[in-house]
């Protein structure tokens, strides 16, 4: 499909929602003031400026079918550019939607963070009806998408607004996995191509975590969490992750420390020794991942643990009385059914645990499905998933407490955290909603240096690969420096 623009260069917004309809990868682009020459399906898009008012035109071939919609602009509203590309964008979605009878509930809204969008309403003392409002009839949102928003929102209000400015989370990267699963796209490596790496990384992370507390020192800033994640974290073997967190501990001033998780992740890593090491370091809250309960679909997705394996390693952590476990699903997953989905949350609602987070399907360029270019997984029940385990969990008392949406997601998506009354994890809801300095160490990691008063974001990468970074590392590690000159500024 070729998508044409005339009169403006609105083309991320565009195709973003374009994405929604057809496949990214069937695009092109032109920018020309006519459509009569372009061959096959294609999307025009046009502002043409008059005197007093602004004609915005969209006009779609799809196919045998096609579909027109226009709408005038004053020329002296506030925000003139921004009004064209949004009243475009609502017009093209309103086009799709007729020509493809596809239904995305969240609108227009393509970016990751909705409920971002509901906290900055909420800050101005908006009504929840002038919310809902502006979220139906500005962004095209369907209704039980702006509830589960709106619910997420008021759930992290009160966390949001007690948050210390000079705070900050320490995130931990471990990009190592036992196997890699088929829809990942993390910078993380199979253990079996990768062994003689993590001795190196890990005594260059430690050496990272120490230069970096010295930083914190001298900057004053307060150590509010502190979250191991990855790849697996359980990966690396119980004296590496002793030596690890006795790094954190000694370096860092842990007295303000209000939590501290861990990603176990896959049951085929979690040991008693592990957990004990996790337990006795601090560590007050846990992942234990199954993503389904299916074992068929574990195969097929490259998880080398079953079912079992995972109730064994959830026990194991309730006996060893951590204040939160989580797990992970994931909707959509190929070969799942909705019957088997169904049975996977039923199973882990009966579980109890603190924290519940449904994913649904991404599939990234990096992962595995996507270069398969496996079509099933465009054709699944999804939707009808993630609709049933909202149902059951709100009927449980679990409530959301925060939301995300990633690029290529399936049915335009999203995904949720759920967590029982009070047992929300600050650091998904610091990182999701942009509110609080992240700091991370070790490959493939990105601090994210937050100014809320003065309304400044700025990043800091470290080097993806555990090779490079081990290469590199004395180079990577002067990058750290960056932390002081953003807070001195």
């Amino acid at each position: 499909m070729t998508l044409i623009f005339s009169g403006n260069d609105f083309k991320y917004e565009l195709e973003g929602v374009m994405k929604l309809f057809i496949p990214a990868k069937l695009f092109k682009h032109e920018f020309t003031d006519s459509y009569v020459t372009v061959e096959g399906s294609f999307a025009f898009f046009r502002r043409k400026r008059g005197k007093k008012n602004t004609l915005l035109y969209v006009y779609v071939k799809l196919g045998e079918k096609n579909c027109h919609k226009a709408e005038l602009l004053n020329n002296d509203i506030l925000d003139y550019d921004n009004e064209c590309e949004l009243i475009l964008s609502r017009l093209l979605f309103k086009v799709m939607t007729k020509l493809t009878d596809k239904q995305a509930k969240w609108g227009i809204i393509t970016g990751i963070r909705p409920v971002k969008r509901v906290n900055m309403m909420l800050s101005q003392n908006m009504t929840q009806d002038r919310i809902y409002d502006i979220m139906q009839n500005r962004y095209l949102c369907d209704k039980d998408k702006i509830d589960i928003a709106y619910k997420t929102a008021k759930t992290q209000s009160e966390i949001l607004s007690d948050l210390d400015s000079r705070s900050f989370s320490l995130y931990v990267s471990i990009p190592f996995c036992p196997t890699r699963c088929s829809y990942c796209s993390f910078v993380s490596q199979s253990i079996e191509g990768c062994l003689n790496l993590i001795p190196e990384y890990v005594d260059n992370l430690c050496r990272e975590i120490e230069y970096t507390a010295d930083i914190v020192k001298r900057l004053g800033l307060v150590l509010d969490t502190v979250y191991f994640g990855g790849g697996t974290p359980t990966t690396l073997e119980a004296d590496m992750l002793d030596k690890l967190m006795k790094t954190i501990s000694g370096s860092f001033d842990l007295s303000h420390l209000r939590e501290y998780t861990v990603e176990a992740g896959r049951a085929d890593t979690i040991t008693p020794e592990k957990l004990e090491v996790l337990k006795k370091n601090g560590c007050n809250r846990i992942s234990i991942n199954p993503q389904t309960l299916n074992d068929s679909v574990l195969e097929q997705i490259g998880r080398k643990h079953t079912s079992k394996q995972f109730f064994d390693s959830y026990k194991l952590a309730e006996s060893m009385k951590f204040e939160s476990i989580n797990t992970d699903i994931i909707a959509g997953l190929l070969t799942d059914t909705l019957d088997s989905f169904k049975n996977t949350v039923d199973k882990l609602i009966q579980l109890e645990p603190e924290n519940i987070t449904v994913h649904t399907l991404s599939i990234k360029r990096a992962a595995r499905l996507n270069q398969e270019e496996n079509e099933e997984v465009f054709d699944n029940p999804a939707s009808k998933m993630v609709d049933y385990a909202t149902k059951k969990l709100l009927q449980n008392n679990y409530q959301p407490y925060y939301l995300y949406r990633q690029k290529n997601m399936l049915d335009n998506l999203e995904n949720i955290g759920w967590c029982k009354p009070e047992k929300e994890s600050l650091y998904n809801i610091y990182i999701m909603e942009e509110v609080q300095t992240i700091i991370a160490v070790g490959a493939g990691g990105s601090t994210k240096l937050v100014d809320m008063k003065n309304e400044r974001l700025e990043r800091i990468f470290n080097y993806k690969f555990p090779l490079e970074y081990n290469k590199h590392f004395d180079l990577m590690l002067k990058k750290k420096d960056e932390i002081e000159v953003f807070y001195a500024e």
